[in-house]
């Protein structure tokens, strides 16, 4: 994810930027830029690659100005380079933004008929000329930003300077902003890393906040213009832990950055008024000539190939064929021109999942890949791609690129169907509805963490786990025993519930803890038949379940309540208290949680 970094004080603000971001590198990025206001005018640098890059431009002292904006760029729109790093610039006006604006294609045909040139592929590009545009109608600075906000949907976080204005201006809505109060200073970043070493006393904005910085203050106001109130907050975190947002461990961060990387994930191709999805710039094969999908990844991202799988099969009766990747170019698969292979990795590195690319190609099979690095090989290299916009994910053990993996299917799988008229629009925008709620969703689980915080505690000192559950949330129990397995080096393995009387249920005594996932769905009563067969073996059951009145609620040891969806969302939220409880066990043992032992974060080797 985007890095930003503001500046307005009595200090130098091109050293403070630059040191800034420097420690914001661990989000990971492609590009970087800096802008500084000196006396009227506003000097630009940006350059593909690293800060150090950015670093060398800067270093003859001709950025000097006390008042700063700077950027490292995590591509969503555009490649990487150097026309489509930030800041952006329209006549005076000069924008850094994180988020994603839904609709900059709309705006950006508005302002071209107004005579508005674009010179990158960004929707960024749209705020900083929607700004210039109400300010050639009269508008003053701050004004035409608020204006200009109230037209944009998405996510943003951004920073705006102007030439002609000694003030900087901030603003915030579902992407992270924060303040830095200093000694006749301020400061704005997306995260406290990149300030900390500065200030230890913060803002922090809430979403449709506006801040001005001018006249040595900063004042507060709504997209209505006025004036609000925040707590300046005084935080005693070490730079190691604001790089993790406070959060003990990345892989805790990232559970709970999984609402904000949903999101993001949804918006710009959501179109729930119009019941349709939309992947700009993707060119899909002819649809209604494709024979069979075949789904092909490693580990958690296979996980996310099998819930694939249940939905395109489940709700357009599209055959689809799941493999390891390690094994699909060994077994020689039956590929045939007509059918689509879908590529899932969320570095886009993996070497399994590249060779199966490349036996898809070879075949003149169509590829499409799903992953979260923009640049990446395959990325790069497959017919089409689907980015997943988690943001960097630094803990070993994948948890937000997986749920983001299960949203990027559903949307394909509603896209599919119009397309092929397996689905009515009416339907489409009733299940867009329902997955713009999971975020929230999710959020309401992860407020409930200390409860499962508790049912680790109790289970932590066992040594071994089984995990159950039905359809489509049976690879959800694979996921949550791959977790704790990685993590907590606890041996952990999922079965599919009814397949537990076929040898799993030999395990089952007073000391097993059964991990059991029960949505009141078409699945229900088998699966209350096999939690039952576990309690008269007296198995010590963890269930899980939308049903606040499950009928074995009051037999089992532990009984965790989810939100409830509709069963094709379900593995979204029933994986959450998983990851969690893996999370805890491992914490409370005490094992090294963000790079576990034996393990890489992109596996590039077979």
């Amino acid at each position: 994810m985007c890095g930003i970094v503001g500046y307005k004080g009595k200090n130098d603000a091109c050293d403070i930027l630059i040191d800034a971001l420097k420690r914001l590198e661990y989000r990971g990025y492609d590009s970087a830029g800096i802008a500084v206001w000196h006396e009227g005018e506003i000097e630009i640098a940006r350059r593909k690659g690293k800060v150090d890059e950015l670093r060398k431009v800067v270093a003859d002292g001709s950025f000097t100005g006390r008042i700063g904006l700077a950027h490292t760029r995590w591509a969503t729109h555009g490649t990487p380079s150097e026309r489509n790093a930030h800041p952006h610039r329209a006549g005076d006006v000069v924008v850094v933004h994180n988020g994603i604006i839904e609709n900059y294609i709309e705006l950006k045909e508005r302002l071209r008929e107004e005579g508005h040139k674009f010179l990158s592929d960004t929707d960024t590009e749209v705020i900083p000329h929607l700004i210039t545009s109400y300010i050639k109608k009269g508008r003053s600075f701050v004004d035409a930003v608020r204006l200009s906000l109230k037209e944009l949907k998405g996510s943003y976080a951004l920073g705006i300077i102007r030439e002609k204005e000694k003030m900087l201006i901030a603003a915030k809505k579902e992407s992270p902003l924060i303040i830095g109060v200093g000694n006749g200073e301020y400061f704005i970043a997306s995260d406290a890393p990149a300030i900390i070493n500065r200030t230890k006393r913060f803002i922090f904005l809430e979403d449709d906040d506006i801040a001005i910085f001018a006249d040595g203050t900063v004042r507060l106001i709504d997209l209505e213009g006025k004036t609000i109130k925040r707590e300046v907050h005084q935080v005693q975190w070490s730079d190691a832990m604001a790089e993790k947002g406070g959060f003990k461990h990345f892989m805790l961060k990232e559970i709970f950055e999984q609402p904000r990387a949903i999101s993001e994930t949804l918006i710009g191709r959501v179109k729930e008024e119009k019941g349709q999805v939309d992947f700009e710039e993707l060119k899909l094969p002819d649809l209604t000539k494709i024979n069979k999908i075949w789904m092909v990844a490693c580990g958690t991202s296979y996980h996310a190939c099998m819930i694939g799988k249940h939905l395109f099969e489940t709700m357009l009766r599209i055959p689809v064929e799941t493999d390891i990747a390690s094994e699909f170019r060994y077994r020689e698969p039956i590929l045939k021109k007509d059918d689509m292979l879908i590529l899932i990795s969320q570095s886009g590195e993996t070497a399994d999942t590249i060779a199966a690319m490349k036996e898809g190609k070879k075949r003149g099979v169509y590829t499409l890949s799903v992953c979260n690095v923009l640049g990446s090989t395959l990325a790069r290299d497959a017919d089409g791609v689907i980015f997943t916009h988690a943001g960097p994910e630094i803990g070993v053990a994948s948890t937000k690129a997986f749920t983001t993996q299960i949203s990027v299917l559903f949307l394909l799988m509603l896209h599919v169907g119009k397309v092929l008229g397996n689905m009515s629009s009416e339907d489409i925008s009733r299940y867009i509805k329902e997955i713009k709620q999971i975020p929230h969703k999710v959020q309401s689980i992860l407020d409930m963490a200390d409860n499962i915080e508790e049912m680790a505690r109790r289970y932590m000192i066992c040594r071994d786990f089984l995990f159950l559950a039905r359809g489509i949330n049976y690879p959800s129990v694979l996921e949550g025993a791959l977790k704790l397995k990685e993590i907590s080096y606890i041996h952990a393995e999922a079965y599919a519930a009814g397949e537990m009387k076929h040898g799993p249920i030999a395990l089952i005594d007073e000391n097993m803890p059964v991990v059991v996932v029960s949505p009141h769905d078409h699945t229900y009563k088998k699966t209350c038949g096999n939690v039952e067969e576990v309690i008269s073996r007296r198995g010590r059951v963890l269930m899980f379940t939308d049903n606040p009145s499950h009928e074995m609620a009051d037999r089992v040891e532990s009984c965790f309540v989810l939100p409830r969806t509709i069963y094709a969302l379900q593995p979204i939220l029933s994986v959450v208290p998983l990851q969690l409880l893996a999370y805890y066990i491992a914490n409370f043992l005490g094992t090294d949680v963000d790079q576990p032992r034996n393990l890489a974060k992109s596996v590039t080797v077979e």
